[in-house]
């Protein structure tokens, strides 16, 4: 059995993100990438992230940026506060989150509003913009 699955769904991490970062499956929802990603962040995979993005906007992230991004933070949990459409059958999804990080000895609670969207039938993180 593996170990709990970092976006905190209380489920084994290789019968919920895990397929996804080895590419195994694709997220269906938009939630479920928004997690998905969140787990990246939490592992340290850095390509997973940079592929769920945007085609456009891949050659713009920076992997060793983001690879010490995820060194220098802990994930400590996620709670999805709402999410707009973003399902199965939906092209464009909303999903707002708080993520429970902590980083040089203090605990941060990172507030987001992200957009998804279906790009070659898979989604993708589009932006997203971080309560102050």
């Amino acid at each position: 059995m593996s170990r709990p699955c970092p976006c905190t769904s209380k489920k084994p991490y290789d019968h919920c993100c895990g397929p996804f970062h080895t590419g195994a499956a694709a997220p269906e929802t938009a939630e479920a990438l928004m997690r998905s990603r969140f787990s990246a962040y939490a592992l340290g995979k850095v390509d997973y992230l940079i592929a769920t993005r945007p085609e456009a906007k891949r050659a713009e992230e920076n992997r060793d940026e983001l690879l010490q991004y995820c060194k220098s933070v802990s994930c400590v949990g996620l709670k999805i506060i709402s999410r707009e459409r973003g399902g199965k059958g939906d092209d464009a999804g909303i999903v707002t989150f708080h993520a429970s990080l902590q980083a040089n000895g203090r605990r941060t609670l990172h507030i987001e509003t992200s957009t998804f969207a279906r790009e070659n039938g898979r989604w993708v993180y589009v932006d997203g913009v971080v309560k102050s």
